[in-house]
């Protein structure tokens, strides 16, 4: 071989692929969407082809339908009535509701073969009704099952109503680490339907309200003036401050989203999950007896006192978020917290690393420069982490004997 030719044949040649794609899906507040009147869902579905007959395929949390016994009959019913545009290829699936399905394998899988069993196509439609956890299974489902099939969400939470069920993400937990396995995946539509909340237990109602907090603590101080001077009527579950509650969080969680310049996390900083890192630890640590919202209301209280520790946030607010939490109804403090490793070194610090990993880059926390406003940090001092702690755990003592008095 020449010179000239080995030169050639020895050179690196990049050709670069680059396209855009742009995402959009509406996201919809009604009540009564399974009233057959309510032609919502049919126009829905109609939004790219409006004269087709569209197949659909229904996944319903468990507990949904315990609370709401009618709901198979007027799904039944209502997909009578739109027939001419709507085809329920089966009988709505009910799966066991609660956390624990995100770590059931054989229960992923068995909705995968009932979507392939019942020839689900990337034109049909794949929903799914329930809360955050049955959302994110079949939602991953949806997102990988001929590598993307049309995925309509209908929360039924607080929290999936106006946060997770809005948002892009799919997941399931594995080797103990929360949403290990997942996706980012766009869904076609997302329906928030009032009427679903009237059916929660209230415990899940107040737990939802967390989401809500958090997003007015890092991104819009009006609207945690406005959850203040509401938290009365939130906890005590006023229908309409719930409604305004549900929706105002939903904006702003989809505005952080899209405009926020990082919809699929690809970078280090993730304001959305002010709180988080201590709550998924939480979660796995109490083994899901403890709800999402709960932990994320310890961990927001755990990062607001740190930021006042750090010197970012004054103290007396940081007494006024947790004052706040507490009026909605929730308790910050959890038994585990004091749990310690051999080292004698709080197990909940773990956390902080478990958070860096699943996210990749940096490490890197959500704080508050005040009420309102996020700023992130990428190293966290230990010895404050644990007074943070500490601070709580006074706090629920202090509540513990102004009770026993």
């Amino acid at each position: 071989m020449s010179d000239q030719l080995a030169h050639e044949h020895n050179q690196t040649q990049i050709a670069w692929q680059r396209f855009s794609v742009p995402y959009e899906f509406p996201v919809c507040f009604t009540t009564d969407l399974f009233n057959p009147e309510n032609n919502l869902l049919p126009q829905i579905c109609a939004k790219l082809e409006p004269t087709k007959r569209h197949k659909l395929i229904l996944f319903i949390d468990s507990g949904v339908v315990e609370a709401r016994e009618t709901l198979i009959d007027e799904i039944n019913r209502f997909f009578i009535v739109h027939e001419k545009y709507l085809a329920l290829v089966t009988e709505p699936i009910v799966i066991q509701s609660g956390e624990s399905l995100k770590s059931d394998a054989q229960l992923l899988q068995s909705i995968q073969r009932r979507v392939f069993e019942n020839h689900i196509d990337r034109h049909s439609f794949l929903v799914g009704i329930g809360g955050g956890a049955l959302l994110d299974v079949v939602g991953l489902v949806a997102a990988t099952a001929h590598r993307g099939i049309r995925h309509i969400r209908i929360p039924t939470t607080v929290l999936a109503q106006n946060d997770s069920g809005v948002g892009v993400k799919n997941g399931i937990n594995q080797f103990g680490q929360k949403n290990y396995f997942g996706t980012f995946a766009p869904p076609y539509a997302v329906i928030n339907d009032y009427n679903f909340i009237r059916y929660l237990p209230d415990r899940e109602k107040v737990s939802g309200m967390a989401e809500a907090v958090k997003v007015a603590l890092i991104r819009d101080y009006a609207f945690y003036v406005w959850l203040e001077d509401n938290s009365e009527a939130l906890s005590n579950f006023d229908h309409e401050a719930v409604q305004y509650m549900i929706r105002r969080c939903a904006e702003l969680h989809m505005y952080q989203i899209g405009s926020g310049g990082d919809p699929f996390e690809n970078g280090s900083a993730r304001p959305l999950d002010f709180g988080h890192w201590a709550a998924h630890k939480l979660e796995t640590m109490t083994n899901y007896a403890i709800r999402h919202g709960e932990a994320v209301a310890i961990g927001m209280a755990i990062d607001t006192y740190y930021s006042s520790l750090s010197g970012l946030l004054p103290m007396s607010e940081a007494d006024r978020v947790c004052s706040l939490l507490e009026k909605l109804g929730f308790n910050l403090w959890n038994p585990v917290i004091d749990n310690k490793n051999d080292a004698n070194s709080h197990i909940l610090l773990q956390g902080l690393v478990d958070f860096r990993e699943h996210l990749g880059g940096d490490l890197t926390i959500t704080l508050l420069s005040s009420v309102g406003t996020g700023i992130e940090v990428n190293t966290i001092n230990e010895n404050q982490m644990v007074d943070s702690l500490m601070y709580l755990k006074n706090r629920q003592d202090q509540a513990g004997e102004l009770r026993a008095v």
